[in-house]
């Protein structure tokens, strides 16, 4: 169980993840060695699973963010495991979920502009054997970015 004190670490640690045992501490009034070793459990126990850095996408050449979703043909566990893998490999796919209704996956995507969208859609996702249907939504503006997990 997560008390109040592990809550607002995970907090403090979701705003910036690399804050300093002793600046956690100070957030948290507790000693940088009670913060530490909080962040040490809090780790071992799976609450915390990475860090990583946040880019700015056209920083770093990305212009087009878009939700791709995706139809199957069939749903056999070779074709399945097929197209995992094949969605595993593609870098511009930042995240991807199964779906429950008409779409089998939705795809997160960043490209550096729309002739690479249309590329990966036409070259890379509708010729695998299992696809049936694609549909994409073009993100026009992004006014909520992505957010902590509420703790």
């Amino acid at each position: 169980m997560l008390d109040e004190l592990d809550s607002r670490l995970l907090t403090e640690l979701q705003k910036n993840a690399m804050l300093t045992a002793q600046e956690l501490g100070e957030r948290l009034n507790l000693s940088a060695s009670q913060a530490g070793r909080r962040r040490q459990r809090l780790e071992a126990e799976g609450y915390i699973i990475g860090y990583t850095a946040r880019l700015a996408p056209d920083r770093v050449g990305l212009s087009v963010q878009a939700f791709v979703q995706i139809q199957m043909a069939s749903h056999a566990p070779d074709g399945a495991r097929s197209f995992a893998t094949l969605i595993s490999t593609r870098p511009e796919i930042i995240s991807a979920w199964t779906l429950t209704g008409e779409a089998d996956y939705l795809l997160r995507v960043w490209c550096a502009d729309l002739p690479a969208l249309n590329r990966l859609i036409h070259q890379v996702l509708l010729p695998h054997p299992a696809v049936s249907r694609v549909q994409s939504q073009i993100v026009m503006d992004q006014f909520k970015p992505d957010a902590a997990l509420p703790t």
